[in-house]
């Protein structure tokens, strides 16, 4: 029975990329497994996409196929279980898009996530007053409800990420600072939560300064980049800046390894970590002192 729609875990990634191993390892391709299987070629796609959860009967007669040794066999099937419990995040799949769904997989394996947003505090940095308010703008329509729930999720992820040590490293221009979401309560609580956090060994803020010439992010909406340590598991890059809910989503090594150079370069070129704190204090002392 297909597992209820909460996104793919990490285990199940990890599962699913061993079976496509085996596959290859025993030069069969995916039309020539299913004809010994006696499945439609479309069933073992989705098997080993990770889009339907890992049946132990089908499992058995994917490893029989593929003559995989006994250690192996043994090995795999002990990881089924843990293989299709669904994610941490399952409870909130109310409060997310159907491609974020499939991306918490890679977030809570990522050893590192960079984020880029050329007007406004990155997602991963945002109070959930902040979210909220960034939601109303985009989401007119939406209910106050529906922005609580999305809100308590950011709030969920920023902690999880923090107790699986992932590194967070955000660059932004330092006029998105500037850019009013919300009343002055909102902004003055953003700027001084975005001190604290850079002032934590794992997370690094880098700003642009208002004058500084065009870099290689000028211009690029949204963006996040999942470095992953986990062989089965690719780096994974998202941009955002369509229509609300919507994202564009890679796994491939050429846009993957492009918007990384691109980063690599922007972060080179803008302010260095360690005067991060100061800019931050001047911009507060602009506004409030």
């Amino acid at each position: 029975m297909a597992r209820e729609r909460s996104g793919r875990t990490a285990r199940h990634l990890v599962l699913v990329a061993r079976l496509r191993r085996l596959r290859e390892g025993a030069g069969l391709s995916v039309p020539q497994a299913a004809l010994q299987l006696g499945w439609h070629p479309t069933t073992l796609r989705r098997l080993e996409q990770a889009q339907t959860s890992l049946d132990v009967g089908q499992v058995c007669a994917l490893l029989a196929v593929y003559g995989a040794g006994a250690a192996e066999a043994d090995d795999i099937m002990g990881r089924l279980n843990a293989a299709n419990m669904p994610g941490w995040w399952h409870p909130w799949r109310d409060a997310m898009a159907p491609w974020l769904m499939d991306l918490m997989s890679v977030e809570s394996a990522a050893g590192v996530v960079r984020t880029w947003d050329p007007a406004l505090v990155p997602l991963l940095l945002r109070t959930p007053a902040y979210a909220m308010a960034v939601d109303e703008i985009r989401c007119p329509d939406g209910d106050a409800a529906g922005r609580r729930r999305r809100a308590d999720f950011l709030v969920e992820r920023q902690k999880r990420l923090q107790e699986q040590q992932t590194r967070l490293w955000a660059v932004l221009p330092v006029t998105a600072l500037r850019v009013r979401v919300g009343g002055d309560e909102v902004m003055r609580e953003q700027l001084r939560s975005i001190q604290q956090l850079a002032e934590r060994g794992d997370v690094t803020v880098q700003l642009h300064p208002e004058y500084a010439p065009p870099h290689p992010l000028t211009g690029v909406p949204a963006l996040t980049l999942y470095r992953v340590e986990i062989r089965e598991i690719a780096d994974h890059v998202v941009r955002e800046g369509g229509l609300p809910g919507t994202a564009e989503v890679w796994d491939s090594p050429h846009p993957v390894q492009t918007y990384q150079g691109m980063l690599d370069v922007s972060c080179v070129m803008a302010m260095r970590p360690a005067r991060t704190g100061e800019v931050l204090q001047d911009e507060y002392d602009r506004k409030w002192a």
